[in-house]
């Protein structure tokens, strides 16, 4: 006969005090004691204990009171506190590599990266810069008086749960074991997909408090696309990233668009990244030319004559939003999410691509009118999956505060 696990005091606490967390980084507005309570189902003895804990050791600071009605007591709102608990993020990407410090009041603490010719660079020597570059922000850290609650690593590729990277071609690496490097093992960084990285960047309160809503509800669902030289993918359904069976969900990029089309860099013919990739549409349009770095600013260049309106880049970014449409609107019939989210270079060609896309694909969606699909622009665009992987590191703390917070 199996015996269950008993949960003792701590685990019930452990688990309270992240709901309460959790609570205050989602909520669009400072909440009270008696708000949290009734939000969360806790009775207000438990949450006055639990506040009382946050408070002593440096998560929330309570703000100044403000009477709700002529009748009522005053109500005390509780606020995230800055400068005890960070997360670090580290990205590897097809243009650079870098690092950043988040603060869990959403604050860049430190931030540093490096634009580069990504094109089959040596593993060792990347990630020993990362090292570098971690080590120096580590230093930061220790004189301020943070604790670093996680790390998390963002890649172009196929991450394992047992910290092995299966291929990033755009890279030109494959059969990495991560752990062999010495930034991961003593960071005991969590790898993953930088596409389910960006999408995490998206859900306000997932990690760290936002000053804005967000586009979308912290509980949403949505298809978040992630568009460079290569296209990833994550599906976001309820708020949490959906990896699957072996964390390799939501590779948009690699959708078969067109059976006789050009070949991937994956071996596949006509994925959709061979037509509305950064680098397949500048070339395609005749423009990339010189130094990498070149490259990288010709998608600007793209972007203007199409809005010229160029004929060439015209019917350049014309196949890429077919392209794009076809394969948004098979993941949106597979999966049943109406909302999708466009980041990366597909997020500088302006709304009303979102909106010439939004029509063409509700004609695809199998289930509409009733499923009406919405595309959207993302409205974290400045290095997300850099963002990210520090909020993996932040929702080690989140999940399993009594590793961090004493009770005395």
């Amino acid at each position: 006969m199996t015996t269950l696990r008993r949960i003792n005091q701590d685990d019930l606490r452990n688990h309270n005090l992240s709901v309460v967390i959790s609570t205050l980084l989602r909520a669009a507005e400072p909440m009270s004691r008696a708000e949290l309570a009734k939000q969360t189902g806790l009775t207000k003895a438990t949450m006055s204990l639990l506040v009382s804990m946050l408070v002593d050791n440096g998560v929330v600071r309570e703000g100044t009171p403000s009477v709700q009605s002529s009748y009522g007591r005053p109500s005390t709102p509780l606020l995230i506190v800055g400068g005890r608990y960070c997360g670090i993020g580290l990205q590897v990407n097809t243009d650079g590599y870098g690092t950043i410090v988040l603060d869990l009041d959403g604050t860049v603490v430190a931030e540093r990266w490096v634009d580069a010719d990504m094109s089959d660079v040596d593993a060792d020597d990347i990630f020993s810069e990362l090292n570098a570059l971690s080590l120096e922000q580590e230093r930061l850290l220790a004189d301020r008086g943070y604790t670093v609650t996680g790390t998390g690593l963002a890649l172009p590729g196929l991450v394992t749960d047992d910290m092995r990277l299966l291929m990033a071609r755009n890279l030109g690496w494959e059969q990495l074991d991560l752990k062999r490097f010495d930034v991961v093992r003593r960071l005991d960084a969590t790898a993953g997909n930088e596409a389910n990285m960006a999408a995490l960047a998206q859900i306000p309160g997932y990690a760290m408090h936002r000053e804005d809503d967000g586009i979308v509800e912290p509980n949403a669902s949505f298809i978040y696309l992630s568009t460079d030289v290569g296209i990833g993918g994550a599906v976001v359904r309820g708020g949490h990233v959906e990896i699957g069976d072996h964390g390799f969900g939501g590779e948009l990029g690699h959708v078969s668009v067109e059976l006789r089309g050009p070949v991937c860099r994956c071996g596949r013919r006509g994925c959709l990244e061979t037509y509305a990739g950064r680098r397949a549409m500048v070339e395609s349009a005749g423009i990339a030319s010189g130094s990498a770095a070149a490259r990288r600013e010709s998608i600007n260049e793209l972007i203007e004559r199409w809005r010229d309106g160029d004929v060439k880049a015209a019917a350049v970014v014309d196949k890429a939003i077919e392209a794009m449409v076809s394969a948004i609107a098979s993941a949106i019939n597979i999966c049943d999410v109406d909302t999708v989210m466009l980041g990366g270079v597909w997020s500088q060609f302006g709304p009303e691509i979102a909106s010439h896309m939004q029509g063409m694909m509700r004609r695809q969606v199998l289930g509409y009118p009733e499923v009406r699909a919405k595309v959207l622009m993302a409205d974290v665009t400045s290095k997300p999956a850099l963002i990210g992987s520090a909020a993996i590191g932040l929702r080690r703390f989140i999940d399993n505060p009594m590793r961090f917070v004493s009770t005395d």
